[in-house]
């Protein structure tokens, strides 16, 4: 392996470590100024100085023997090519990561309405537990009802007296066929 092609892996691998570090580390460690985004964040010129480090590396291996100043300059220009493209990439897996959108913390509204199962019986006025579906999460309450409901009875929310509690009624129809209780 000849100079160049080494001294452009050592500036693809340093490109790939800042990368590294800005993604993984940048908001704990403060890397890069907190308000650059987009073609000048740390995680887009980390991606550019990798891309022309490990494109101009593989143009290296590549190009036949030229005068050393034209190597260098094929190899800086077809590392500058590949490196454009996987700094977008980086702007917008940065992008991504940094707005990714997150679910609202879960209030006590949200659980009115909700349907659930009832996985430790609840006595007539006492207290049981219901393990409820929301918003694709299994979130286990403590339960209460008027009537005694057994284990593995559907049910469904009709009030939240406390932020660890639910009053629940039966959606399981009666034994005689009638309406749900």
């Amino acid at each position: 392996m000849d100079a160049t092609a080494l001294a452009f892996l050592a500036v693809g691998g340093v490109g790939v470590l800042v990368l590294v570090l800005a993604l993984v580390g940048g908001e704990i460690g403060h890397l890069g100024h907190p308000d650059a985004d987009g073609p000048f964040s740390l995680p887009a010129i980390a991606a550019f100085v990798g891309g022309v480090g490990f494109g101009g590396a593989a143009a290296s291996a590549l190009l036949p023997d030229l005068p050393g100043v034209v190597t260098v300059l094929l190899c800086l220009v077809v590392g500058v090519v590949v490196a454009l493209p996987l700094a977008a990439g980086a702007v917008k897996l940065a992008s991504g990561l940094r707005d990714m959108p997150t679910a609202p913390t879960l209030t006590e509204g949200d659980l009115l309405g909700s349907q659930g199962v009832v996985v430790s019986a609840v006595p007539a006025g006492g207290f049981g537990e219901v393990r409820l579906s929301l918003g694709g999460q299994q979130l286990k309450y403590a339960a209460r009802s008027e009537v005694a409901l057994p284990t593995g009875t559907p049910v469904y929310v009709v009030d939240t007296p406390s932020p660890t509690s639910v009053e629940v009624v039966s959606t399981a129809p009666e034994p005689s066929g009638g309406t749900p209780t």
